[in-house]
């Protein structure tokens, strides 16, 4: 059985992603990372919708983390192609409700899973497809 890696023995191109989650996805929420971590056309495409350039980025980020109150993003498995230039990511995103979805802001802790392929180029993330469960989360709130 093939033991799982720890992060320092992860590739750049894992770290990278790992890195955007310990800091834009975890308190205090570093958004100024993305400066950082991502190109300036960062593209990413979450709910039948692209978000283009880093800085709609960014308030996509603030947006979702206002109704998503202390939001972090555990990574659960992760993993690379061998030129190192697209990242997989499965992970559990949680926070507590603060009108997701906009439903009423309840303070109720929350999670849903999600997968994410990324793009890497020149060390920088340049695009993301992102896949989540939030029909089951909106489902489970509603039956709640």
């Amino acid at each position: 059985m093939k033991k799982e890696s720890s992060k320092y023995e992860r590739s750049l191109a894992e770290q990278l992603v790992l890195e955007f989650f310990d800091q834009v996805w975890h308190p205090p929420h570093n958004l100024d990372a993305i400066d950082e971590l991502m190109t300036e056309d960062y593209n990413i495409h979450s709910a039948g919708k692209t978000i283009e350039g880093r800085e709609a980025f960014k308030s996509w980020v603030r947006s979702f983390q206002e109704v998503l109150l202390d939001a972090k993003t555990q990574s659960i498995d992760i993993f690379n192609n061998s030129e190192q230039n697209k990242v997989v990511s499965r992970w559990i995103c949680s926070g507590r409700n603060n009108g997701i979805f906009d439903l009423p802001a309840d303070g109720q802790e929350v999670s849903f899973t999600g997968i994410a392929i990324w793009t890497i180029k020149n060390n920088r993330l340049v695009e993301c497809w992102v896949e989540r469960s939030a029909l089951e989360l909106y489902q489970n709130l509603l039956s709640k």
